[in-house]
């Protein structure tokens, strides 16, 4: 195993200051949603209130701390050893909302957690180094490859897809809707992020980036795929448990991420066939993480309310909304 390069050192140890904040971001909206909810109409039925709400500015604001401090770290480490981290924040938010939300985590949540902090360690021990990029221009040139290209129309299209034709229809009892395309734009949004974090480093270092073009429409990119996630991320926190959300958004968004890292920056071109694979074992390591923590999402709240014999147990379906299905099977 190489030794770790200074610059993903820096990489590391933002990602990991991230990853504190916007875990702690899930939960500090969440109330504020739930606050707004009471007054007004849910943000997951259009309404707006929340914007009113100082609790959803705290998290807001949390969340943008934690945002810059990612920004930063993909100027110093690939997105391959950045983006994995993020299971840290799943872990923070399912033990606050444990505590602050009542959204009890049960024994195999904890399991789930502790998966989660074995693969993201596997991954960011067996990262690759940083490749040397010299100007905005050449991360432009990566972009702007067929294979990438062709990768981003695909994005599009299925976002495209998901707000006007399933959004509609089956966003609120169908939590893969809003995650989805939170992701999805996530990808694209990391990519450009990366790009711009790169611009801002090397302009630092004397050489102005933010002379050339490309810089700004990278900038553009982002602004717009970050206003569309908060937006539907907004949605998916109000309509589904937080301890759910913060993990599935995270393996969407994580494998969608390294899928395109891999097309644009080409991360894999200079590992190993080892070290790739035990990237990937670290991978799935963290799917299996969070395959137990949706699954066994419900059983805290299950054992505490066990001695009520007049409720029957449930199953609640993979990525639905268990209260909109049991009120559509009342009507059937």
């Amino acid at each position: 195993m190489e030794e770790m390069s200074p610059d993903n050192i820096h990489g590391l140890i933002l990602a990991v200051s991230s990853s504190i904040f916007i875990g702690s971001s899930f939960i500090i909206k969440k109330k504020g949603l739930k606050k707004a909810g009471v007054s007004g109409p849910r943000a997951g039925e259009g309404g707006y209130g929340y914007l009113c709400e100082p609790w959803w500015w705290a998290g807001m604001i949390t969340m943008i701390v934690g945002e810059i401090a990612n920004f930063a770290a993909y100027a110093f480490a690939p997105a391959i050893l950045v983006t994995p981290l993020g299971a840290l924040s799943i872990i923070f938010s399912s033990v606050l909302a444990h505590f602050i939300l009542q959204e009890k985590l049960h024994m195999f949540g904890i399991l789930g957690c502790v998966l989660c902090v074995v693969g993201s360690t596997t991954i960011v021990l067996h990262a690759p180094h940083e490749q040397d990029i010299e100007s905005v221009k050449q991360v432009w040139s990566l972009a702007t490859e067929p294979g990438f290209l062709a990768y981003t129309a695909v994005v599009l299209v299925v976002v495209l897809v998901l707000i006007f034709y399933y959004e509609p229809r089956y966003g609120k009892t169908h939590m893969i809707v809003y995650v989805g395309i939170c992701s999805l734009m996530g990808s694209l949004t990391v990519m450009s992020v990366k790009a711009v974090a790169i611009a801002i480093k090397l302009t630092f270092s004397g050489m102005n980036q933010f002379k050339y073009f490309h810089a700004w429409i990278f900038i553009i990119v982002v602004t717009i795929c970050c206003l569309l996630q908060i937006n539907y991320l907004n949605k998916a926190l109000d309509n589904f448990n937080t301890a759910v959300i913060s993990p599935v958004y995270y393996v969407m968004f994580t494998t969608f991420t390294i899928l395109a890292s891999m097309i644009m920056f080409k991360d894999w071109a200079s590992q190993s066939g080892l070290q790739i694979a035990t990237e990937l074992c670290g991978f799935v390591t963290i799917l299996s993480g969070t395959f137990l923590l949706h699954k066994t999402k419900d059983m805290g709240n299950s054992a505490s309310t066990r001695g009520a014999t007049s409720q029957s147990p449930r199953e609640t379906p993979v990525f639905i909304n268990s209260g909109s299905t049991r009120s559509s099977s009342s009507n059937l």
